[in-house]
This record gives structure tokens, sequence and C-alpha cells, in this order.
């Protein structure tokens, strides 16, 4: 996970976050940070990965209740990453799907999440599943301050 944390990263955010802070992404960092969230018992929360026959992992989606407290979008996807040699081929969808389907059972019956502004085929991708831009806030990475979107679904009976 922590292979395609960085790759995804590198792969998907050059001109939008700073080279120097991309340049800096390592794997060891990663697997410590996933680590810690994988060992820490968070309730409602769920993790899937996608694997590709020998080439192990290829992608990754994580979801649970909304980190913000949100009343309307009571749940939230906290990441989906597929590798670029396996995105458009559905995987980020199956994994997209694993989680909200996870939330569902957990009784939530709606959910948002962030993405950058500038990554236009994430957005793509949300909104091709029903996914609406409700509100936007500022995220610094790497010493630049970029604009996150939310993207909410009121009803993800659709996606289950």
């Amino acid at each position: 996970m922590a292979r395609i944390h960085v790759d995804t990263w590198r792969a998907t955010y050059p001109g939008i976050v700073p080279a120097d802070f991309l340049a800096g992404l390592s794997y060891v960092d990663a697997q410590s940070r996933w680590d810690e969230i994988l060992l820490t018992e968070l309730p409602d929360t769920s993790t899937v990965v996608a694997e590709a026959g020998e080439r192990g992992i290829v992608g990754f989606a994580g979801a649970g209740p909304d980190r913000q407290g949100d009343t309307t979008y009571r749940g939230e996807i906290y990441s989906v990453y597929v590798l670029q040699a396996y995105q458009r081929r559905g995987v980020g969808r199956e994994l997209l799907t694993a989680v909200v389907r996870h939330l569902w059972r957990q009784g939530f019956a709606s959910m948002r999440l962030w993405v950058l502004e500038d990554n236009l085929p994430a957005r793509r991708f949300y909104e091709s599943l029903g996914g609406e831009q409700i509100g936007q806030q500022t995220a610094t990475i790497g010493g630049a301050d970029l604009t996150e979107l939310s993207y909410g679904w009121k009803d993800i009976a659709p996606i289950v």
C-alpha cells in the first residue's frame, strides 16, 4: 500500500503538488504511516485492496465515518488509489463500490470525499458515479496552498 500511495502521487500530481514534495515521498515513511493507520482500531472503517495476479496489490480504498462530523454526509471515502497502469480498467470503481458497501452495512446512507481541484480525471470519475460538488477547503501540501473540493452523495444506495 505504501508503494501504491507514493507511486500514484508521483504519477498523478506533477504540476499540481510541488515537485520537491513529490520527490521527497518515501516508501519507508509511507509504510510507517500505513502501519499506524491499519493497526489502529477505528470503529466503522474499512480498507480494501485490489490485486492483479503476480503483480500483487495494484490499488486500495478506505472509508469510514466523516472525519469532520458532517450531519448530512455521514460517511467519507478517505482514499482511492490505483496504480496508473491499472486505471480506466474498472479497478477504481470496484474499490469504491466495495468501501461504499461497507459504509452502507455500517448504517451510513450518505457520504462525501475530498479531491484536489486540479485532479480532473478523479473529479470526472466521481461525477460519473453521481457525486456532486458540495464544498471546498484549502489544503497545504509541500508548502503550497491547494484547493480541495468535496463531492457528496446524499444517497449511496445507487452505488451499492
